[in-house]
């Protein structure tokens, strides 16, 4: 089974993907990253489109390192008191920029920046535009 989803549809799914991650992390739940992407696409592992394990793989791999790199720019305020599908969003946008490259940094706050809209409190957006601007450049 091949999957046609446009970049955008897939960056949502992995979006949905890395909060459940995130949620399983804060429980302290097993966390099957394999069967996390194959209940989401509902396939084989091997059908799962590459951009997403490579977005979840490296998010999860270096997540560590990407919470440092939002918080050294964080004033007043501190990663983890995100809420969860914020996190996944500013994650999945790190990842997509550092790891999985061939992007421009414009379109990865652009792509953020849509899913907040959609997703987040009315608000959101601009706080995921600034922090974006500012960790995408330092990191």
């Amino acid at each position: 089974m091949e999957f046609e989803l446009s970049r955008n549809k897939e960056q949502e799914k992995i979006l949905g993907i890395l909060y459940q991650a995130l949620v399983l992390i804060d429980l302290k739940q097993e966390l099957d990253v394999k069967q996390l992407l194959m209940d989401a696409y509902d396939c084989d592992f091997e059908d799962v489109p590459l951009f997403s394990q490579q977005i979840l793989v490296y998010s999860l791999k270096n997540l560590d390192k990407i919470t440092k790199a939002f918080q050294a720019n964080m004033i007043n305020w501190t990663f983890n008191r995100i809420n969860k599908l914020e996190q996944a969003l500013l994650i999945l946008s790190y990842s997509h920029f550092y790891y999985v490259k061939d992007v421009d940094k414009k379109v990865v706050i652009d792509v953020a920046v849509k899913l907040a809209k959609k997703y987040l409190d009315s608000t959101d957006y601009k706080f995921v535009n600034a922090i974006l601007d500012k960790t995408l450049q330092n990191a």
